[in-house]
């Protein structure tokens, strides 16, 4: 099987390298998807409300992030590809035509995300409990875009010539910091006042500066792989119309994910705040274990790019197969230990309520067992994302969310006996969905059909 998984010394080389990419950049997202854990651990010392409100707020929040994190993801593609193609010259001026468009966007993104905050949670149903804290919380949080976009795209653009240790030490220094940070500002110390919910928004804020200042100098001083520089920031229309060709996509296909995220936490507004919380639970879970698929799929998508730049598509292929195996394996045994530990891991956020422990953890349970095929789905995304198809995984997207996830999620849990536990069944249902389109397309072979993204 020429192209299959074997245990043949270059797929064996394949694995390393995958894994040596993808540990720093799954521990850098692990690491990152602590601030909203810890939120939520220091907010669940407040109450019950304080955790749903801000679960409210996450998923719109994760919208407006989705529409600039595509095109950080088109960067990655590109300077992968020319990293691939060995061309340091495009590979600097790629990433400063990058930055330069992520600023801007970033700025009309805090505006929006601040003065459009109250008519979002309105939309989404934010009950009269609710709704203050979840409107100051995200009215907050909108300031910290322009930091944590600017870090955002420092990563993908040291992901996609290989360099993923330093991101990762950034990334823990200011998790480290938030941790103190958090606590102080939600509940104040001595002259420093606490601001409740707010508090921990302004706490991220502090540390997405942080994060996003060491980055800049970074890509600025040139030593690490990359150097970005002010001339090669004037505004190039040919090029940015390049980028968004290919970032757009991408934009659409992780904002459809965050369109149905807010649309289910629409569904479950529907119910008591008691499972708006269990939801938030369980959505935060979710998020740290779509963090390891989505570090094999970003590894995958550097490695895939930077083997289609050089003229290697036997090699990208290889990568897609190793990869595959890794996320089903790896991503099973994860879901049977959270399947075992689902009930303390609710305890753990939310100690003082065993109704929302019950139902957090049984939306766990019921995810868990389906969580190899979510890094199936992933993985092959980072292939296509590699070989300039982003059109590919935004169309898969739409369809297993919109199609499949949404719509499942209405009427199992209006329309059955099953009620909100309707809406927790939607979701392992719409990952084998998503599993078995994105495996059938790769396998057919079209993505090998294209030129390299080089502009």
């Amino acid at each position: 099987m020429q192209q299959g998984i074997t245990f043949s010394k270059e797929n064996k080389h394949i694995l390393n390298t995958i894994l040596k990419l993808a540990f720093p950049i799954i521990i850098a997202n692990v690491l990152q998807t602590m601030y909203q854990l810890v939120d939520t651990f220091w907010l669940g010392r407040l109450s019950a409300n304080a955790v749903a409100s801000v679960s409210l707020s996450f998923p719109i929040l994760f919208l407006v992030v989705a529409l600039g994190g595509g095109l950080t993801l088109a960067g990655t593609v590109i300077v992968a590809q020319h990293k691939g193609a060995g061309d340091q010259r495009m590979v600097n001026y790629a990433s400063s035509q990058t930055i330069m468009v992520i600023f801007f966007i970033s700025i009309i993104l805090a505006l929006v995300g601040y003065f459009s905050a109250e008519t979002l949670m309105s939309l989404i149903g934010a009950g009269e409990e609710l709704k203050d804290d979840a409107v100051v919380y995200f009215q907050v949080s909108s300031w910290g875009y322009i930091f944590m976009f600017m870090f955002f795209v420092y990563q993908s653009l040291m992901r996609g010539i290989g360099n993923v240790i330093i991101p990762m030490y950034i990334v823990l220094g200011t998790v480290i910091l938030n941790l103190v940070l958090d606590p102080l500002f939600i509940f104040g110390y001595g002259p420093i006042q606490g601001y409740g919910v707010a508090g921990a928004a302004v706490a991220s804020i502090f540390t997405q500066a942080i994060s996003a200042s060491i980055g800049l100098y970074i890509l600025f001083k040139g030593k690490k792989g990359i150097k970005i520089h002010f001339s090669h920031m004037r505004w190039d229309f040919k090029w940015v119309k390049n980028l968004f060709a290919l970032g757009l996509p991408a934009s659409l296909d992780q904002s459809s994910r965050a369109a149905a995220m807010t649309a289910m936490v629409m569904l479950v507004t529907s119910f008591d705040s008691e499972i708006v919380a269990a939801y938030g639970v369980g959505a935060r879970i979710l998020s740290l274990v779509i963090v390891p698929a989505l570090g094999l799929s970003i590894a995958t998508t550097s490695l895939v790019g930077q083997n289609i730049g050089a003229g290697r598509l036997d090699r990208a292929e290889r990568v897609g197969n190793v990869g595959v195996c890794l996320a089903a394996i790896g991503l099973s045994v994860l879901g049977i230990v959270l399947f075992f530990l689902a009930e303390p891991l609710t305890r753990f956020f939310v100690p003082e309520d065993p109704h929302v422990i019950e139902v957090g953890s049984k939306f766990i349970k019921i995810m868990a067992p389906s969580f190899g095929l979510l890094g199936i789905q992933q993985v092959l995304n980072g292939v296509f994302n590699g070989a300039g198809l982003t059109k590919i995984s935004m169309l898969i997207s739409v369809v297993v969310l919109w199609i499949a996830r949404f719509p499942m999620a209405f009427m199992l849990s209006n329309n059955t006996s099953l009620s909100y536990e309707g809406i927790w069944w939607a979701f392992p249902i719409s990952n084998a969905i998503a599993a078995i389109i994105a495996f059938v397309y790769y396998k057919r072979g079209s993505w090998k059909k294209i030129q390299p993204q080089l502009v």
